[in-house]
């Protein structure tokens, strides 16, 4: 009895210990202190204001700083700026210029470069600071980063750039040539025009009167003056978005993707597969794997996707992708910090540097690259008669179909596609994520392709693109495409998507309208993605000429962008079979069971 009774006081003594160490580990035994306000001038005698996150036991730190647009008071920035104090990091949180407390102008992207400078070597020269500096944030604070980075401040040591563009022009402004109007009106004219930002109330709340509704407003044309639709003010940068339509110099000045060689230091990348931003994501894994400007960048490459929209969560759309979706992106980020600013020995030098949520399945898997090594990029075939809606029989087939046929409908700009699911976020708001694409799928304006059912499971991981051979008869249009995965009970996801507008055809630096009636073949990049279509599914292909208001309608009438007052109905003509193999080309790798 005796002894039942001490083996029982132990293994309470045991429970009790367990549960004191993990509390220690939950909530590190640093307490902290943070300073306000702090005055950090910058090259040109502008003066930034940050606040500092710091250990309370006088010493130096190793020294993370974020810079944000969004105020460095924001819900949420609080406990995960004390939880790196509590893990023995000063953290600097800076508004930035003419943004909250700094001073300046505020011109979106265009000083983060030089200011990201400065604001590091500052951290680094500050008391608190052992002089080993990483960035951290997402979305606008990741761009912050790259931008930061590309210059090579002496003090930096690593970066995490999460959820964010690394081409402003090419994977936020637009997409394939098409302007991302949701995005860009509700974040660019309506949250951020000049110093604080900004709620939309007046644009979607009950009592919004009608003319004020993003229903009405986003219709409006010239796209050029829709700023005033909103509260009646010019806004600069908007205006000199869509003077600048095409990828030149004004774009590739603050271009990351033209400077990844110049980048020194490890980078990890996060995304999601449906995130707005997750082409940024994956380039900027690529771009410094392939381009880092030292071997350490280079082999220091990590990315992490998973089936998330503008960060971690474990449903997004109309999936619930099991709590095995969900990460810890503070916890990604100390691991991170720690093998970096403190020489922890840990995962990030041991893992493989990509980590990617395969959906249809729910699973995660560590890869060596990106695209997979092994990879085998296969054509999957348009074909079939009558696509329009899924009423139609348009089919898709790994087999060349001999028959040459063509499908055609009529886009018309003021009846467009309206945006359900896909790659959208922080705009106007939209349904973005994986949703349910049957309603748009009864639209005699969108033409589907659908496989037979799949006898094994085709799983696919990397980039996908369209071949499309098409024609319109006008001088410009959009070619809008989503690669679905179709349910045996009919729902409809979609898994990538892409678009372009005709006229940059030939690169994004080059306007060249089309001759109406000719057809063309279009090379059509489309978002990256890791996906089971299972047994029992079946594979589909939807191709139309809007999504509205992701992207702003194109009017088809060859106008430069914003300058069209009025629109025109175009018909458009698909080509498929014979000479003319219209095609996706899917990334298939070797199946998870097999791996």
């Amino acid at each position: 009895m005796m002894l039942k009774s001490l083996r029982g006081l132990m293994l309470a003594v045991m429970a009790v210990l367990s549960s004191a160490i993990s509390l220690i580990a939950a909530y590190p035994p640093n307490e902290i202190r943070i300073e306000r306000h702090k005055a950090v001038r910058m090259r040109d005698g502008v003066v930034l204001y940050a606040d500092v996150y710091m250990p309370a036991t006088p010493g130096r730190y190793p020294t993370i700083v974020t810079r944000t647009p969004y105020g460095s008071q924001r819900d949420g920035v609080h406990q995960t700026m004390i939880k790196f104090a509590q893990h023995g990091y000063a953290v600097v949180v800076q508004d930035v210029r003419g943004r909250y407390e700094s001073d300046g102008k505020w011109e979106p992207f265009r000083d983060e470069a030089k200011d990201g400078y400065d604001t590091i070597e500052w951290a680094a020269s500050q008391p608190f600071s052992n002089g080993k500096v990483a960035t951290q944030g997402g979305s606008y604070l990741g761009h912050n980063q790259w931008q930061a980075a590309s210059l090579n401040p002496p003090h930096l040591v690593a970066a995490f750039p999460s959820l964010a563009s690394t081409n402003i022009y090419a994977n936020w402004i637009t997409m394939g040539g098409a302007f991302r109007l949701s995005f860009n009106y509700g974040w660019g004219v309506v949250r951020m025009p000049n110093r604080i930002m900004l709620p939309q109330y007046w644009h979607t709340e009950a009592f919004t009167p009608e003319e004020l509704k993003y229903a009405n407003i986003l219709m409006h044309l010239p796209l050029q003056d829709g700023d005033l639709q909103s509260a009646g003010a010019i806004v600069p940068h908007y205006r000199d978005w869509i003077k600048h339509e095409s990828y030149d110099d004004y774009w590739k000045g603050i271009s990351d993707e033209e400077r990844f060689d110049k980048i020194k230091v490890p980078t990890y990348v996060s995304g999601g597969w449906f995130d707005i931003f997750v082409m940024g994501t994956i380039n900027g894994y690529v771009g410094m794997k392939n381009k880092g400007a030292t071997p350490e960048a280079r082999n220091g490459a990590r990315m992490i996707i998973g089936p998330w929209g503008h960060g971690p969560s474990q449903k997004f759309g109309d999936v619930d992708f099991t709590p095995a979706a969900y990460v810890d992106q503070f916890e990604t980020e100390l691991s991170f910090y720690d093998y970096h600013l403190k020489g922890v020995k840990n995962a990030i030098g041991t893992d493989k540097p990509v980590r990617l949520f395969y959906m249809g399945v729910n699973q995660w898997r560590a890869e060596t690259d990106w695209p997979i090594p092994g990879t085998q990029f296969k054509e999957l075939y348009l074909g079939g008669d009558n696509a329009n809606s899924v009423r139609g029989k348009g089919t898709l087939s790994f087999e060349k179909p001999s028959k040459t046929n063509t499908d055609t409908y009529r886009y018309d700009p003021q009846s467009p596609v309206p945006t359900t699911g896909g790659n959208n976020c922080c705009g106007t708001p939209t349904p973005s994520g994986p949703r349910d694409q049957r309603p748009l799928e009864q639209r005699e304006d969108v033409l589907v392709y659908t496989s037979n059912f799949l006898d094994k499971a085709v799983t696919i991981a990397g980039p996908v693109k369209m071949k499309l051979h098409a024609a319109t008869d006008g001088r410009d249009t959009d070619w809008m495409v989503k690669l679905v995965d179709l349910y045996p009970d009919g729902f409809a996801m979609p898994v990538s998507e892409g678009i372009i507008r005709a006229k940059f055809r030939e690169g994004l630096d080059k306007v060249k309208l089309l001759t109406p009636n000719q057809v063309y073949e279009y090379e059509i990049e489309m978002t990256g993605t890791a996906n089971v279509f299972q047994p029992g599914h079946r594979i589909r292909v939807d191709i139309t000429s809007s999504n509205f208001p992701q992207f702003d309608r194109n009017p088809n009438t060859g106008e430069p962008l914003g300058t069209s007052t009025k629109t025109r109905v175009a018909q458009q003509t698909i080509h498929h079979g014979g000479t003319k193999l219209s095609h996706i080309v899917l990334p298939v790798v070797t199946d998870l069971s097999q791996h």
